[in-house]
């Protein structure tokens, strides 16, 4: 005897092997057994067998006409038994069977109302729900056709035109993503690879830059015309009666610091520390505020920058050549003959900056040798030689507290392009760390940031900090030391026309200076918000950076035409390329100690996973002392965000000491 029966939803047949009271013991057509409740059966039957019955019973209902079916069944709920009475001249089995299978396999036209019954739909409904099933007919067809063209190599208007939608933000019920993954499964490519092949994304350049901006700056990269406009700024404002300067590469426009040099009686000197001062001209919430928050910070990629402010904002407020322009300055009043600060002071007033000295130009003129023998010729170069003593005795104090040194002499590589399309070549420059003019700037801005820190919390003015305890760099509203640059507290402040932290900080610095009520208070919801904003979108920021810089690295290894490459070895097989900013894992690599180098062949290069393919050639014998005095920092260093050494000289110098003084004290931390 065999049975038809319900088990999960599915029909099934299978043969009787035993019956107990109310339930089967049946064996499936699969030779699965299992137990079947009576309620769940339709009927039993003795012939065909169940195989049989169950191939025939569905091939029979494949040719039952469902609408033929709903016209015939009566208004009220009925039977599959009296359907197939209808349907059939002689009902056996089999037919009893296709007609249960029919009725089951047509929603749209009967609903089940039990087991084994069923109501036919009402006809408006059917037909709403018949046009529903014809437009999704339709629109698989239109899938299918879509992904045969792409897999024949052909491009449909209707995925070209919505390319970066459906690579970025893809509603993947919409047709066209159906039918965009089905060819890229078929020719076994990623979707972007299919697109790059079709012609759709014409390089992986333009993949990289538009997806980043139309991720990240939804509504273009412009500003409105209400957030460009610049409000005048306060006119009983004090000039200040210094010659000051600044230090920037040829590239920089965000010209945000100077610094002055005034000699005073008794051996002692005044330093000021200028920074432009967008916070005194843009109110918390304006416009041009919301503006720059929206943005948190200068957006920087070899050959490309997107401004945090307007041009107009910047040209308004940047520590130009002969302009007049407000500023936030610290004064520091220091022995000289010892250097030590005697006095500190903050005023919030206007400067004219005298010179802006380009590092490109003069950074090699500026030595240590030139400054101390009074060779220098460079202007400012009394004063150059005086910030240096007082930088270098910044820096002796910071690694005291430190209780080691800071690495020196590494060279930082970075690249600049020159020219358009076939004409563009890349050229590789390198700057290193330590030289007199990197460790004035960058010890007057970390001396700044410090500074102000402290003063912040002394005021009991809320700010936001940067600090390191057990190599853990955070950034949050609460005061604390950063170990790893051996200061009691470090607030970003000297960047405010490139990151809004910084501008955050100005505008608590300016109220302090005036002794008015804060801008925010530390209980204020929206200055953690901040902290929270600016820390994600600077590592996005961070990552694109880091991005294209490998991406022009790999397409200098190519313009020079390079096979075999040195590289040193971070920790397991993850590298850093020798003479370039590019870190990745070599597949493959021996266990080698940190900073080991060896020597790479190059085999091809993959421009959308932003990668070379290389294999070890040879295990060199020689090995980065830099490295190893720098431990844990070089892997870190794949991490780190840094501005580039190309677009803005002053920041870069200070942060890039920052991140040597942080990795050192990751490696404290591990060891």
């Amino acid at each position: 005897m065999y049975l038809f029966f319900e088990e999960a939803g599915d029909s099934k047949a299978g043969t009787v092997l035993k019956k107990d009271g109310a339930n089967y013991q049946v064996e499936l057509t699969t030779g699965r057994r299992c137990k079947v409740k009576a309620n769940h059966v339709f009927f039993e039957f003795e012939s065909p067998s169940a195989a049989t019955f169950l191939t025939q019973a569905q091939e029979t209902a494949a040719e039952m006409d469902p609408m033929f079916l709903w016209e015939v069944a009566p208004e009220e709920e009925f039977g599959y038994e009296s359907i197939a009475a209808d349907y059939f001249s002689s009902v056996t089995a089999v037919e009893k069977g296709a007609a249960l299978i029919a009725l089951h396999s047509n929603p749209v036209y009967f609903y089940r109302k039990g087991r084994g019954n069923y109501k036919k739909a009402p006809e408006d409904i059917l037909q709403r729900a018949l046009q529903a099933v014809e437009r999704k007919r339709l629109e698989e067809e239109r899938r299918k056709n879509l992904s045969a063209q792409m897999i024949a190599g052909e491009l449909p208007q209707e995925i070209a035109c919505r390319v970066y939608e459906l690579l970025l933000r893809p509603d993947k019920n919409s047709t066209e993503w159906k039918a965009l993954n089905d060819a890229a499964s078929d020719v076994r490519m990623s979707p972007l690879r299919l697109m790059m092949k079709l012609g759709a994304v014409p390089d992986a350049f333009t993949w990289h830059v538009e997806s980043f901006y139309r991720t990240n700056f939804p509504k273009g990269k412009g500003f409105t015309q209400a957030a460009s406009e610049v409000p005048a700024a306060p006119d009983d404002l004090p000039e200040a009666a210094v010659e000051a300067f600044s230090v920037d590469d040829s590239s920089t426009t965000e010209i945000d610091d100077a610094a002055s040099v005034t000699h005073l009686e008794g051996g002692k000197s005044r330093i000021g520390i200028h920074i432009a001062a967008p916070a005194l001209i843009m109110p918390r919430g304006s416009v041009a505020d919301e503006s720059a928050r929206s943005r948190m910070s200068t957006v920087y990629a070899p050959g490309m920058k997107t401004t945090m402010l307007p041009e107009s904002w910047i040209e308004r407020t940047s520590l130009d050549e002969g302009k007049c322009v407000p500023c936030v300055s610290l004064y520091v009043t220091v022995d000289d003959e010892t250097m030590a600060v005697q006095a500190t002071e903050t005023r919030v007033e206007k400067i004219t900056v005298k010179h802006n000295l380009r590092y490109d130009l003069i950074h090699e003129k500026v030595t240590a040798e030139a400054i101390e023998d009074g060779t220098l010729a460079v202007p400012c170069a009394h004063e150059i030689g005086f910030l240096w003593r007082f930088a270098k005795a910044r820096l002796a104090e910071r690694e005291e507290r430190r209780g080691r040194p800071e690495p020196t002499g590494r060279i930082d590589w970075y690249l600049e392009l020159e020219g358009e399309g076939e004409n563009l070549r890349i050229i590789r420059k390198g700057r290193a760390r330590g030289e007199p003019l990197d460790l004035m700037v960058a010890e007057l801005m970390i001396f700044a940031n410090s500074t102000w820190g402290l003063w912040l919390e002394e005021c009991k003015t809320a700010g936001i900090y940067r600090s390191q305890r057990m190599g853990r760099v955070r950034m949050s509203t609460s005061p604390g030391p950063h170990d790893g640059l051996g200061v009691v507290r470090y607030a970003w402040s000297t960047s405010p026309l490139r990151r809004y932290v910084d501008l955050v900080n100005q505008r608590q610095i300016i109220c302090a200076a005036a002794g008015t009520a804060p801008a925010y208070m530390g209980n204020d919801s929206d200055f953690y918000t901040i902290v929270s904003q600016f820390e994600s979108v600077y590592e996005i920021y961070g990552e694109f950076q880091r991005k294209m810089e490998r991406f022009w690295s790999l397409k200098w290894i190519e313009q020079e035409g390079l096979k075999e490459i040195e590289a040193v070895v971070i920790k397991g097989d993850l590298v850093r390329v020798e003479g370039l900013p590019l870190v990745q894992r070599i597949p493959g690599m021996p266990e080698l100690d940190r900073g080991r180098k060896v020597l790479l062949g190059v085999i091809g290069f993959d421009y959308i996973d932003v990668l070379f393919e290389g294999k070890l050639l040879a295990v060199l014998d020689e090995t980065d002392e830099e490295a190893l005095e720098e431990g844990d920092g070089l892997e870190q260093e794949s991490e780190a965000v840094v501005e580039p050494q190309a677009a803005e000289a002053a920041e870069q110098h200070a942060q890039a000491a920052e991140q040597s003084a942080e990795t050192v004290g990751d490696e404290a931390s591990s060891g």
